[in-house]
Parts: structure tokens; C-alpha cells; sequence
């Protein structure tokens, strides 16, 4: 009997793309792999990528987590990279730790994992020491997202803002001119490069092209996210067409 899991998604309400690229990953697996999975999602209110509308739309995290523990899901993603990281250093672990306790009270424990954290770890995983990144925010929002990966412990050698600040913009923004943003940046010397420090900017279709031109494992916010998702669910971290972390190596 092939096994199903259910994919809870905490996801800001103007993300178009979490809810494409994940499944999109899972899907590819079901072809290879037996696992089945279904996906359920909770929305916290933001349209504008700033701080303060940040900060107050992860102050919704707690309810989309009871939301998502009632619906007694297997795992659950937080998918905004930049609102955690614009919480201060190291906040996805108190982010993890506070939606996992609220599952426990309501009965229906489940494991968080923050995109944040997935892509610090997955970094790790890769023995990345230096990278190359990519990410839609204005400068200011970008310099935090640096600061919080070098404050993990990784050198963010050289970095391209897009300075997209409608989140739906950053929805919209087109896949294929990620590989020629890319050959902008310094990536002769960095063990990896983070096509799109965010879940929102859709990235997944110019992976294995950025892998191919730079000759580098190449991952994304939504690929890190779906690596941490298996590996809690103590599954296999392989799906075709998600670049290096998930090819079968890590």
C-alpha cells in the first residue's frame, strides 16, 4: 500500500508560488518514488515586502499552524524566507520551536520547518562555505537576508537585489532571466549558488540550466523547503528536475 502525507503550507497570502513549485518537486517524485502527498495550506495576510508588514504578518503564523494542526497534517512549511530572517539572527528556530508547541496543545503534533531555516541547512548539506544569491527584494531587505545566511556561518561572496516590492510582482517575475543574472554574478570561486532566496520568485524551471552554465550546485528557497519537508518525514530526499540537493546525493 502506497503511503500518503499531508503537505501543510503557511503561506503569505499573496504567494502564488510555494503552492506551484513544491508540489510541482513532489509530484516529480510520485513518478520515482512510492510516497503519495496531498497539500493543504493556511494564508497570513501581507501584499508588501517590508518589514513592518513582515513582522505583523508573522504574527499569523500561530493561527495558520492551529489552522493546519485541525486539518492534522504531517508537516508543516512556513514560506517566507525574508519575514524570519527580518526578525533577527537565528529567529527561525524560535519560529520552528513556537508553531511545533502550538500543534502539541492542539493535539495534533506535527514538525515546522521555516524556509529560512531549510535553506541555511541546506547550504550545510551541500558543504557550502561561499555562495552566490539571488533574491527579488529591495537593497535594504536583501542586506538582512545576507547578513542572516553569514550570520549561520556562510560567506555570501557576492549577491544581486532585483528590487521587486509587490510581492505579486515577485510572483510574476520570469523564471527564464534567472540563468542571465546569474552570469552577472562572481561564481568562479563559490561552492554554490541560492537561485532565489525566496519561495515566492519562481526559480524551479532555470535550475538545472544554472547548474549546467555555472558549474555549481544550484538551490532555491522552495527546493530547501521540500529537502527539510522529506527529511522530517524520514523520507528519501530525491525528486528529478530539483537540482543537486535533491538529485539522490544528500
Amino acid at each position: 500500500m502506497k503511503k500518503s502525507y499531508r503537505i501543510g503550507q503557511i503561506v503569505p497570502s499573496s504567494n502564488t508560488t510555494m503552492e506551484t513549485e513544491i508540489p510541482a518537486i513532489l509530484n516529480a517524485r510520485q513518478v520515482i518514488l512510492p510516497e503519495r502527498f496531498t497539500f493543504h495550506s493556511s494564508r497570513m495576510r501581507m501584499m508588501t515586502v517590508k518589514k513592518e508588514e513582515l513582522a505583523a504578518m508573522d504574527a499569523q503564523s500561530d493561527r495558520c499552524a492551529l489552522e493546519l494542526s485541525d486539518a492534522r497534517v504531517d508537516v508543516m512549511g512556513y514560506a517566507c524566507l525574508v519575514a524570519i530572517m527580518s526578525m533577527g539572527h537565528g529567529y527561525h528556530r524560535e519560529s520552528q520551536a513556537r508553531l511545533h508547541k502550538a500543534t502539541v496543545d492542539n493535539g495534533g503534533a506535527a514538525p515546522v520547518v521555516t524556509s529560512a531555516g531549510a535553506l541555511c541547512d541546506a547550504l550545510g548539506v551541500l558543504g557550502a562555505k561561499k555562495v552566490a544569491l539571488v533574491a527579488p527584494y529591495m537593497k535594504p531587505l536583501t542586506e538582512t537576508v545576507v547578513g542572516y545566511i553569514e550570520n549561520e556561518g556562510y560567506e555570501v561572496s557576492d549577491w544581486r537585489a532585483l528590487e521587486i516590492p509587490n510581492n505579486l510582482d515577485v510572483g510574476r517575475h520570469d523564471p527564464s532571466n534567472l540563468p542571465d543574472i546569474v552570469a552577472g554574478l562572481k561564481t568562479a570561486d563559490v561552492d554554490a549558488v541560492v537561485l532565489s532566496a525566496c519561495v515566492q520568485m519562481p526559480s524551479l524551471a532555470a535550475v538545472e540550466e544554472v547548474e549546467a552554465r555555472t558549474g555549481k550546485p544550484v538551490v532555491t528557497a522552495a527546493i530547501a523547503t521540500t529537502y527539510a519537508m522529506l527529511k522530517e518525514l524520514g523520507l528519501e530526499r530525491r525528486a528529478p528536475g530539483a537540482g543537486a540537493l535533491l538529485s539522490g546525493a544528500y
